[in-house]
């Protein structure tokens, strides 16, 4: 199995999930007092609420008609308000994480185990806490 985020905005995250030869559609959407998570359009599950809503949601697919088996994954998701760049203004959720038994599928911002590493260089600690980056390009006019 493996995933990758198809959208990723304020108040809607898509992911694309390959499981053998199916293909699934996870969707998490933010709306004024409830949050949902959706499996291939069909509701799977709801927070409701202005604070405090759930951020951590369990899923099972291939499951039997019986309720048993499947292939189980949670999916973790930081809601807060996170800038991709300061010069565009474009906000984005902090964080997603979708994990399977065998670890992550997929992660993004700050539930991605590398947002725990430090940075080497000065360079790198601007790239990661302000988006910055300079030094990098070759091609830079005269």
């Amino acid at each position: 199995m493996h995933a990758e985020i198809v959208r990723l905005s304020l108040h809607h995250v898509d992911i694309k999930i390959v499981n053998e030869e199916r293909m699934h559609v996870l969707q998490w959407r933010r709306n004024l007092l409830w949050d949902e998570v959706l499996l291939d359009g069909k509701r799977q599950a709801a927070s409701h609420g202005l604070w405090g809503r759930e951020n951590v949601y369990g899923l099972v697919f291939g499951r039997d008609l019986d309720g048993s088996g499947g292939e189980q994954v949670m999916f973790l998701i930081d809601p807060g308000v996170g800038y991709t760049s300061w010069s565009s203004g474009e906000q984005r959720v902090k964080g997603v994480r979708l994990e399977g038994r065998d670890g992550p599928l997929v992660s993004y911002g700050t539930l991605d185990p590398k947002s725990l590493e430090k940075p080497a260089t000065f360079s790198d600690w601007m790239k990661k806490s302000m988006g910055m980056n300079w030094g990098t390009d070759i091609s830079r006019p005269n």
